[in-house]
Protein backbone atom coordinates (compact mmCIF):
# COMPACT_ATOMS: atom_id res chain seq x y z
CA UNK A 1 0.00 0.00 0.00
CA UNK A 2 1.40 3.58 -1.03
CA UNK A 3 -0.01 6.97 0.06
CA UNK A 4 1.14 9.99 -2.21
CA UNK A 5 0.73 13.68 -1.14
CA UNK A 6 -0.56 15.60 -4.15
CA UNK A 7 -1.61 18.64 -2.14
CA UNK A 8 -1.27 20.56 1.12
CA UNK A 9 2.38 19.07 1.29
CA UNK A 10 4.27 21.68 2.64
CA UNK A 11 1.55 24.37 2.67
CA UNK A 12 -1.92 24.74 3.73
CA UNK A 13 -4.40 24.35 0.64
CA UNK A 14 -4.93 21.71 -1.88
CA UNK A 15 -5.55 18.81 0.23
CA UNK A 16 -5.40 15.95 -1.52
CA UNK A 17 -3.55 12.13 -0.41
CA UNK A 18 -3.93 9.69 -2.43
CA UNK A 19 -4.43 6.37 -1.25
CA UNK A 20 -3.17 3.41 -3.16
CA UNK A 21 -3.69 -0.33 -2.08
CA UNK A 22 -1.83 -3.70 -3.48
CA UNK A 23 -5.48 -4.99 -5.26
CA UNK A 24 -5.44 -1.53 -7.22
CA UNK A 25 -7.59 0.57 -5.50
CA UNK A 26 -7.14 3.92 -5.58
CA UNK A 27 -9.02 6.24 -2.59
CA UNK A 28 -8.29 10.07 -2.34
CA UNK A 29 -8.07 11.46 0.88
CA UNK A 30 -9.68 14.81 0.34
CA UNK A 31 -9.98 16.54 -2.99
CA UNK A 32 -9.24 20.51 -2.32
CA UNK A 33 -8.39 23.05 -4.03
CA UNK A 34 -5.46 25.13 -4.12
CA UNK A 35 -6.25 29.18 -2.81
CA UNK A 36 -3.89 32.15 -2.25
CA UNK A 37 -1.21 30.93 -4.85
CA UNK A 38 -1.61 33.83 -7.33
CA UNK A 39 -0.95 32.46 -10.86
CA UNK A 40 0.44 29.30 -10.19
CA UNK A 41 -3.01 28.17 -8.00
CA UNK A 42 -5.01 27.59 -11.57
CA UNK A 43 -2.33 25.66 -13.13
CA UNK A 44 -2.26 23.73 -10.20
CA UNK A 45 -5.50 22.61 -10.08
CA UNK A 46 -5.87 21.55 -13.30
CA UNK A 47 -2.65 19.30 -12.85
CA UNK A 48 -3.47 17.23 -9.67
CA UNK A 49 -1.37 14.74 -10.20
CA UNK A 50 -3.58 12.02 -10.90
CA UNK A 51 -5.95 11.11 -13.68
CA UNK A 52 -9.64 11.70 -12.38
CA UNK A 53 -11.02 8.83 -13.88
CA UNK A 54 -8.54 6.08 -12.09
CA UNK A 55 -9.88 7.14 -8.46
CA UNK A 56 -12.33 4.82 -7.02
CA UNK A 57 -13.68 6.50 -3.86
CA UNK A 58 -12.74 10.10 -2.68
CA UNK A 59 -13.26 10.38 1.53
CA UNK A 60 -14.33 13.37 2.52
CA UNK A 61 -13.01 15.10 5.69
CA UNK A 62 -15.01 18.28 5.78
CA UNK A 63 -17.24 20.53 3.35
CA UNK A 64 -14.24 23.77 3.09
CA UNK A 65 -12.81 24.12 -0.06
CA UNK A 66 -9.32 23.78 0.35
CA UNK A 67 -10.34 19.90 1.33
CA UNK A 68 -13.89 19.30 -1.54
CA UNK A 69 -13.30 22.16 -4.12
CA UNK A 70 -11.68 19.98 -6.86
CA UNK A 71 -14.67 17.51 -6.67
CA UNK A 72 -16.49 19.21 -9.72
CA UNK A 73 -13.14 19.21 -11.63
CA UNK A 74 -12.62 15.30 -11.03
CA UNK A 75 -16.25 15.09 -11.99
CA UNK A 76 -15.76 17.17 -14.97
CA UNK A 77 -12.63 14.67 -15.82
CA UNK A 78 -14.01 11.47 -15.64
CA UNK A 79 -14.30 10.40 -11.76
CA UNK A 80 -17.43 8.79 -11.06
CA UNK A 81 -16.56 7.06 -8.25
CA UNK A 82 -18.50 7.90 -4.72
CA UNK A 83 -18.10 10.48 -2.89
CA UNK A 84 -18.09 9.04 1.01
CA UNK A 85 -19.01 12.26 3.73
CA UNK A 86 -20.92 12.65 6.56
CA UNK A 87 -24.43 13.94 6.34
CA UNK A 88 -23.67 17.51 7.09
CA UNK A 89 -20.43 18.23 5.33
CA UNK A 90 -23.16 16.71 1.99
CA UNK A 91 -25.40 19.64 3.04
CA UNK A 92 -22.56 21.99 2.82
CA UNK A 93 -21.22 20.68 0.09
CA UNK A 94 -24.23 20.87 -1.99
CA UNK A 95 -24.62 24.85 -1.44
CA UNK A 96 -20.55 25.27 -0.99
CA UNK A 97 -19.41 23.66 -4.48
CA UNK A 98 -22.27 25.12 -6.34
CA UNK A 99 -21.39 28.33 -5.07
CA UNK A 100 -17.58 27.97 -6.14
CA UNK A 101 -18.85 26.80 -9.42
CA UNK A 102 -20.58 30.26 -9.67
CA UNK A 103 -17.15 31.90 -9.23
CA UNK A 104 -15.00 30.15 -11.46
CA UNK A 105 -17.47 31.09 -14.14
CA UNK A 106 -17.49 35.04 -12.88
CA UNK A 107 -14.21 34.87 -12.63
CA UNK A 108 -13.62 33.28 -15.72
CA UNK A 109 -15.51 36.04 -17.73
CA UNK A 110 -13.77 38.29 -16.09
CA UNK A 111 -10.24 37.29 -17.26
CA UNK A 112 -11.57 36.85 -20.69
CA UNK A 113 -12.62 40.16 -21.09
CA UNK A 114 -9.29 41.25 -20.51
CA UNK A 115 -6.71 38.25 -22.84
CA UNK A 116 -9.62 39.56 -25.44
CA UNK A 117 -8.32 43.21 -25.07
CA UNK A 118 -4.76 41.59 -25.34
CA UNK A 119 -5.60 39.79 -28.54
CA UNK A 120 -5.32 36.28 -26.70
CA UNK A 121 -7.25 33.46 -27.01
CA UNK A 122 -9.80 32.54 -23.79
CA UNK A 123 -9.49 30.45 -21.40
CA UNK A 124 -12.35 27.50 -19.85
CA UNK A 125 -13.05 27.69 -16.25
CA UNK A 126 -11.82 25.32 -14.04
CA UNK A 127 -15.41 23.96 -13.56
CA UNK A 128 -19.15 25.10 -14.09
CA UNK A 129 -21.55 25.42 -11.77
CA UNK A 130 -23.34 22.51 -13.75
CA UNK A 131 -20.50 20.81 -12.83
CA UNK A 132 -20.96 20.99 -9.33
CA UNK A 133 -24.71 20.20 -9.56
CA UNK A 134 -24.01 16.87 -11.06
CA UNK A 135 -21.09 15.80 -9.26
CA UNK A 136 -23.38 15.67 -6.42
CA UNK A 137 -25.20 12.49 -7.39
CA UNK A 138 -22.21 10.76 -6.79
CA UNK A 139 -22.47 11.78 -2.29
CA UNK A 140 -23.01 9.40 0.07
CA UNK A 141 -23.57 10.65 3.54
CA UNK A 142 -23.01 8.16 6.36
CA UNK A 143 -23.56 8.64 10.17
CA UNK A 144 -20.30 9.51 12.38
CA UNK A 145 -18.94 7.03 14.75
CA UNK A 146 -19.99 4.38 12.30
CA UNK A 147 -18.29 1.42 10.77
CA UNK A 148 -18.71 0.63 7.20
CA UNK A 149 -17.74 -0.64 4.12
CA UNK A 150 -16.59 0.83 0.80
CA UNK A 151 -15.01 -2.77 -0.77
CA UNK A 152 -13.84 -6.38 0.50
CA UNK A 153 -10.89 -5.14 1.72
CA UNK A 154 -11.48 -1.36 3.17
CA UNK A 155 -13.74 -0.27 5.67
CA UNK A 156 -13.76 2.93 6.89
CA UNK A 157 -15.03 5.00 10.31
CA UNK A 158 -15.64 8.98 10.80
CA UNK A 159 -15.14 10.47 13.95
CA UNK A 160 -15.94 14.30 14.62
CA UNK A 161 -12.81 16.51 15.14
CA UNK A 162 -15.06 19.78 16.14
CA UNK A 163 -13.63 21.81 13.09
CA UNK A 164 -16.60 22.39 11.35
CA UNK A 165 -20.14 21.27 10.77
CA UNK A 166 -19.78 17.63 9.75
CA UNK A 167 -16.07 17.43 9.92
CA UNK A 168 -14.59 14.05 10.81
CA UNK A 169 -11.50 11.94 11.07
CA UNK A 170 -11.08 9.26 9.23
CA UNK A 171 -9.79 5.70 10.12
CA UNK A 172 -8.99 3.48 7.37
CA UNK A 173 -8.41 -0.40 8.07
CA UNK A 174 -7.26 -1.99 4.61
CA UNK A 175 -6.79 -5.78 4.74
CA UNK A 176 -3.77 -6.63 2.44
CA UNK A 177 -2.62 -10.46 2.12
CA UNK A 178 -4.47 -11.38 5.36
CA UNK A 179 -3.06 -8.65 7.40
CA UNK A 180 -4.97 -5.43 8.14
CA UNK A 181 -3.50 -1.81 8.36
CA UNK A 182 -4.87 1.03 9.59
CA UNK A 183 -4.91 4.59 8.83
CA UNK A 184 -6.30 7.71 9.93
CA UNK A 185 -6.33 11.04 8.80
CA UNK A 186 -7.75 13.67 10.89
CA UNK A 187 -8.15 16.28 8.23
CA UNK A 188 -8.39 19.53 10.15
CA UNK A 189 -8.78 19.73 13.98
CA UNK A 190 -11.02 21.68 15.57
CA UNK A 191 -10.97 23.08 19.43
CA UNK A 192 -12.04 21.82 22.60
CA UNK A 193 -14.05 24.73 23.33
CA UNK A 194 -15.80 25.78 20.69
CA UNK A 195 -18.80 28.23 20.11
CA UNK A 196 -20.97 26.18 18.19
CA UNK A 197 -19.67 22.83 17.76
CA UNK A 198 -18.82 19.57 19.99
CA UNK A 199 -15.53 18.95 20.67
CA UNK A 200 -13.34 16.94 19.17
CA UNK A 201 -13.44 13.35 19.94
CA UNK A 202 -11.01 10.32 20.04
CA UNK A 203 -10.19 8.16 16.90
CA UNK A 204 -9.10 4.49 17.02
CA UNK A 205 -5.68 3.63 17.30
CA UNK A 206 -4.18 3.57 13.99
CA UNK A 207 -0.86 2.24 12.23
CA UNK A 208 -0.27 5.17 10.28
CA UNK A 209 -1.54 8.62 10.79
CA UNK A 210 -1.71 12.04 8.45
CA UNK A 211 -2.44 15.29 10.43
CA UNK A 212 -2.56 18.76 9.95
CA UNK A 213 -0.24 21.27 11.39
CA UNK A 214 -1.43 24.95 10.68
CA UNK A 215 -1.04 26.52 14.10
CA UNK A 216 1.73 23.79 14.68
CA UNK A 217 3.23 27.40 16.33
CA UNK A 218 1.23 29.22 17.71
CA UNK A 219 -1.28 29.39 20.78
CA UNK A 220 -4.69 30.80 20.52
CA UNK A 221 -5.90 33.63 22.99
CA UNK A 222 -8.47 32.51 25.26
CA UNK A 223 -12.40 32.61 23.99
CA UNK A 224 -13.43 34.82 27.11
CA UNK A 225 -10.69 37.42 25.75
CA UNK A 226 -11.86 37.35 22.30
CA UNK A 227 -15.77 37.74 22.90
CA UNK A 228 -14.78 41.14 25.10
CA UNK A 229 -12.04 41.80 22.52
CA UNK A 230 -15.26 41.80 19.48
CA UNK A 231 -17.11 43.94 21.65
CA UNK A 232 -14.75 46.66 22.08
CA UNK A 233 -13.53 46.78 18.27
CA UNK A 234 -17.25 46.91 17.85
CA UNK A 235 -17.72 50.05 19.92
CA UNK A 236 -14.45 51.48 19.33
CA UNK A 237 -15.34 51.71 15.45
CA UNK A 238 -19.29 51.56 15.59
CA UNK A 239 -19.88 54.05 18.48
CA UNK A 240 -16.66 55.89 19.13
CA UNK A 241 -15.51 56.75 14.95
CA UNK A 242 -19.11 56.07 13.76
CA UNK A 243 -17.74 54.39 11.06
CA UNK A 244 -17.77 50.84 9.33
CA UNK A 245 -16.89 47.68 10.92
CA UNK A 246 -15.76 45.25 7.77
CA UNK A 247 -15.20 41.01 8.86
CA UNK A 248 -14.13 39.24 6.33
CA UNK A 249 -15.35 35.55 7.15
CA UNK A 250 -15.65 31.95 5.77
CA UNK A 251 -19.47 31.93 5.01
CA UNK A 252 -18.97 28.42 6.76
CA UNK A 253 -18.71 28.04 10.03
CA UNK A 254 -16.98 31.25 10.89
CA UNK A 255 -19.69 33.76 9.81
CA UNK A 256 -21.91 31.54 12.25
CA UNK A 257 -19.90 31.53 15.36
CA UNK A 258 -19.13 35.57 15.35
CA UNK A 259 -22.75 35.84 14.32
CA UNK A 260 -23.89 33.68 17.30
CA UNK A 261 -21.79 35.66 20.18
CA UNK A 262 -23.42 38.78 18.58
CA UNK A 263 -26.46 37.22 19.76
CA UNK A 264 -25.62 36.70 22.83
CA UNK A 265 -24.57 40.40 23.46
CA UNK A 266 -27.39 41.58 21.60
CA UNK A 267 -29.47 39.25 24.28
CA UNK A 268 -27.60 40.28 27.43
CA UNK A 269 -27.96 44.43 26.02
CA UNK A 270 -24.44 44.81 25.61
CA UNK A 271 -24.48 44.84 21.71
CA UNK A 272 -24.70 48.98 20.65
CA UNK A 273 -27.98 49.42 18.94
CA UNK A 274 -26.40 49.22 15.14
CA UNK A 275 -27.45 47.38 12.19
CA UNK A 276 -25.16 43.93 11.19
CA UNK A 277 -25.13 42.76 7.56
CA UNK A 278 -24.20 39.30 6.91
CA UNK A 279 -23.85 40.10 3.26
CA UNK A 280 -22.92 36.71 1.48
CA UNK A 281 -25.73 34.11 -0.13
CA UNK A 282 -23.45 31.09 0.71
CA UNK A 283 -23.45 32.15 4.63
CA UNK A 284 -27.18 32.88 4.30
CA UNK A 285 -27.76 29.47 2.81
CA UNK A 286 -25.41 27.86 5.51
CA UNK A 287 -26.92 29.08 8.28
CA UNK A 288 -30.31 27.44 7.02
CA UNK A 289 -28.29 24.30 6.91
CA UNK A 290 -26.83 24.80 10.67
CA UNK A 291 -30.88 25.55 11.59
CA UNK A 292 -31.19 22.21 10.33
CA UNK A 293 -28.32 19.91 12.16
CA UNK A 294 -29.23 21.77 15.76
CA UNK A 295 -28.79 18.56 17.54
CA UNK A 296 -25.15 18.15 16.27
CA UNK A 297 -23.93 21.65 18.03
CA UNK A 298 -22.55 21.68 21.53
CA UNK A 299 -24.60 22.10 24.51
CA UNK A 300 -24.35 25.60 25.52
CA UNK A 301 -26.18 26.02 22.29
CA UNK A 302 -28.65 23.23 23.16
CA UNK A 303 -29.18 25.00 26.30
CA UNK A 304 -29.67 28.54 24.46
CA UNK A 305 -32.35 27.21 21.97
CA UNK A 306 -34.67 26.54 25.12
CA UNK A 307 -34.94 30.17 26.30
CA UNK A 308 -33.59 31.67 22.36
CA UNK A 309 -34.88 29.61 19.49
CA UNK A 310 -32.91 31.58 16.78
CA UNK A 311 -29.27 31.46 18.03
CA UNK A 312 -28.26 32.61 14.35
CA UNK A 313 -30.87 35.85 14.59
CA UNK A 314 -31.64 39.19 16.21
CA UNK A 315 -33.64 42.00 15.36
CA UNK A 316 -30.46 44.39 14.07
CA UNK A 317 -29.31 41.40 12.06
CA UNK A 318 -30.13 41.33 8.17
CA UNK A 319 -28.97 38.58 6.22
CA UNK A 320 -28.48 39.92 2.32
CA UNK A 321 -28.51 38.03 -0.88
CA UNK A 322 -29.85 40.15 -3.52
CA UNK A 323 -26.66 42.34 -5.13
CA UNK A 324 -27.95 45.33 -5.13
CA UNK A 325 -28.76 45.33 -1.43
CA UNK A 326 -25.13 44.46 -1.45
CA UNK A 327 -24.18 47.13 -3.47
CA UNK A 328 -25.92 49.55 -1.49
CA UNK A 329 -23.96 48.95 1.54
CA UNK A 330 -20.82 50.55 -0.19
CA UNK A 331 -22.77 54.02 -0.10
CA UNK A 332 -24.28 53.94 3.40
CA UNK A 333 -22.84 56.37 5.51
CA UNK A 334 -23.97 54.74 9.19
CA UNK A 335 -22.20 52.91 11.56
CA UNK A 336 -22.78 49.26 10.79
CA UNK A 337 -20.81 45.83 10.65
CA UNK A 338 -20.43 44.37 7.70
CA UNK A 339 -19.71 40.29 8.00
CA UNK A 340 -18.90 39.16 4.27
CA UNK A 341 -16.79 36.19 2.78
CA UNK A 342 -14.30 34.72 2.06
CA UNK A 343 -12.72 34.81 5.18
CA UNK A 344 -8.82 35.39 3.22
CA UNK A 345 -10.29 38.27 1.27
CA UNK A 346 -9.65 36.06 -1.75
CA UNK A 347 -13.36 36.48 -3.59
CA UNK A 348 -16.94 37.48 -3.26
CA UNK A 349 -18.42 40.39 -2.38
CA UNK A 350 -15.91 40.95 0.52
CA UNK A 351 -13.41 42.32 -1.82
CA UNK A 352 -15.88 45.17 -2.90
CA UNK A 353 -16.46 46.12 0.56
CA UNK A 354 -12.94 46.55 1.18
CA UNK A 355 -12.40 48.78 -1.95
CA UNK A 356 -14.97 50.87 -0.25
CA UNK A 357 -13.58 51.29 3.13
CA UNK A 358 -10.38 50.67 3.72
CA UNK A 359 -9.43 54.13 2.58
CA UNK A 360 -11.30 55.99 5.75
CA UNK A 361 -9.54 56.15 9.13
CA UNK A 362 -13.09 55.94 10.82
CA UNK A 363 -13.52 52.41 9.45
CA UNK A 364 -12.08 48.99 10.92
CA UNK A 365 -10.90 45.66 9.16
CA UNK A 366 -11.71 42.70 12.04
CA UNK A 367 -9.43 39.39 10.67
CA UNK A 368 -10.52 36.45 12.66
CA UNK A 369 -8.59 33.66 11.35
CA UNK A 370 -5.71 32.28 9.48
CA UNK A 371 -4.51 33.43 5.98
CA UNK A 372 -2.43 31.89 3.69
CA UNK A 373 0.56 34.05 2.19
CA UNK A 374 0.38 36.31 0.07
CA UNK A 375 -3.85 36.62 0.20
CA UNK A 376 -5.27 39.80 -0.05
CA UNK A 377 -6.22 38.86 3.74
CA UNK A 378 -2.57 38.30 4.48
CA UNK A 379 -1.14 41.60 3.69
CA UNK A 380 -4.49 43.57 5.73
CA UNK A 381 -2.74 41.44 8.26
CA UNK A 382 0.33 42.99 8.00
CA UNK A 383 -0.92 45.97 7.68
CA UNK A 384 0.63 47.05 3.86
CA UNK A 385 0.49 50.57 3.06
CA UNK A 386 -1.06 49.92 -0.03
CA UNK A 387 -3.10 47.00 -1.23
CA UNK A 388 -4.23 45.98 -4.53
CA UNK A 389 -7.84 45.14 -4.88
CA UNK A 390 -9.31 44.15 -8.37
CA UNK A 391 -5.52 45.47 -9.28
CA UNK A 392 -6.81 48.95 -7.92
CA UNK A 393 -4.01 50.34 -5.33
CA UNK A 394 -6.23 51.23 -2.03
CA UNK A 395 -4.28 53.13 0.91
CA UNK A 396 -5.20 50.95 3.62
CA UNK A 397 -6.15 53.51 6.22
CA UNK A 398 -8.57 51.86 8.37
CA UNK A 399 -7.28 50.21 11.38
CA UNK A 400 -6.92 46.80 11.71
CA UNK A 401 -7.67 44.46 14.27
CA UNK A 402 -7.33 40.09 14.54
CA UNK A 403 -8.57 38.19 16.68
CA UNK A 404 -7.44 34.26 15.76
CA UNK A 405 -9.72 32.47 18.86
CA UNK A 406 -12.38 32.41 16.53
CA UNK A 407 -10.19 29.46 14.53
CA UNK A 408 -11.70 26.30 13.73
CA UNK A 409 -8.13 25.40 14.10
CA UNK A 410 -6.43 23.92 17.16
CA UNK A 411 -3.44 25.34 18.13
CA UNK A 412 -0.48 23.28 19.12
CA UNK A 413 -1.23 21.67 22.00
CA UNK A 414 -4.77 21.52 21.68
CA UNK A 415 -3.84 19.62 18.74
CA UNK A 416 -1.01 17.06 21.12
CA UNK A 417 -4.08 16.75 23.07
CA UNK A 418 -6.36 15.56 20.69
CA UNK A 419 -3.32 12.47 19.62
CA UNK A 420 -3.29 11.44 23.28
CA UNK A 421 -6.00 8.93 22.15
CA UNK A 422 -3.29 7.27 20.65
CA UNK A 423 -0.93 4.87 21.52
CA UNK A 424 2.59 6.70 20.69
CA UNK A 425 4.29 3.33 20.57
CA UNK A 426 2.00 1.72 17.96
CA UNK A 427 1.95 4.56 15.70
CA UNK A 428 4.50 3.44 13.12
CA UNK A 429 4.57 6.72 10.50
CA UNK A 430 3.36 10.23 11.35
CA UNK A 431 3.14 12.69 8.31
CA UNK A 432 2.77 16.29 8.79
CA UNK A 433 0.49 17.93 6.36
CA UNK A 434 -1.67 21.66 5.82
CA UNK A 435 1.00 23.56 7.37
CA UNK A 436 3.57 25.89 6.29
CA UNK A 437 7.51 25.92 6.66
CA UNK A 438 6.98 27.24 10.30
CA UNK A 439 4.37 25.78 11.49
CA UNK A 440 5.29 21.99 9.79
CA UNK A 441 8.81 22.22 11.75
CA UNK A 442 7.21 23.43 14.82
CA UNK A 443 4.63 21.02 15.54
CA UNK A 444 6.98 17.86 14.25
CA UNK A 445 9.37 18.99 17.37
CA UNK A 446 6.25 18.58 20.01
CA UNK A 447 5.18 15.87 18.25
CA UNK A 448 8.79 14.17 18.39
CA UNK A 449 9.07 15.33 21.86
CA UNK A 450 5.71 13.74 22.85
CA UNK A 451 6.82 10.57 21.75
CA UNK A 452 5.94 9.94 18.08
CA UNK A 453 9.58 8.46 16.83
CA UNK A 454 8.83 8.60 12.88
CA UNK A 455 7.18 12.25 12.17
CA UNK A 456 7.80 13.16 8.58
CA UNK A 457 7.14 16.40 6.46
CA UNK A 458 6.04 14.68 2.61
CA UNK A 459 6.89 17.18 -0.36
CA UNK A 460 4.42 17.70 -3.10
CA UNK A 461 4.22 14.56 -4.58
CA UNK A 462 6.19 12.76 -2.20
CA UNK A 463 5.39 8.88 -1.92
CA UNK A 464 5.50 6.82 0.86
CA UNK A 465 5.24 2.83 1.25
CA UNK A 466 2.89 1.97 3.55
CA UNK A 467 4.16 -1.20 5.78
CA UNK A 468 6.12 -2.64 8.91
Amino acid sequence: MKIQFLGAAGEVTGSKHLLTTENGKKILLDCGSFQGKGLETDALNRHPGVDPAEIDHILLTHAHIDHSGLIPYFYKHGFRGSVVCTHATRDLCAIMLSDSGFIQEHDTLWFNKKKARQGLPPVEPLYTQKDATLCMELFIGVAVNRKFTIDPFTKVKFTNTGHMLGSAALSIDVTEHGKTSRIAYTGDIGRPKHYLLQPPAPFPQCDFLITESTYGNRLHNDREGAEQMLLEVVRHTCVEKRGKLIIPSFAIGRTQEIVYVLNNFYNDGSLPRIPVYVDSPLAVNATSIFRMHLNELNDEVQQLIDTDPDPFGFNTLHYIKDLNESKALNETKEPCIIISASGMAEAGRIKHHLANSVDNPRNSVLMVGYCSPNTLGARIIERNPVISIFGKEHQLKAEVFQIDAFSGHGDYEEMRQYLQCQSKTKVKKVFLVHGDTGALNAYKEVLKKDGFDDVYIPLPGQSFVLSD
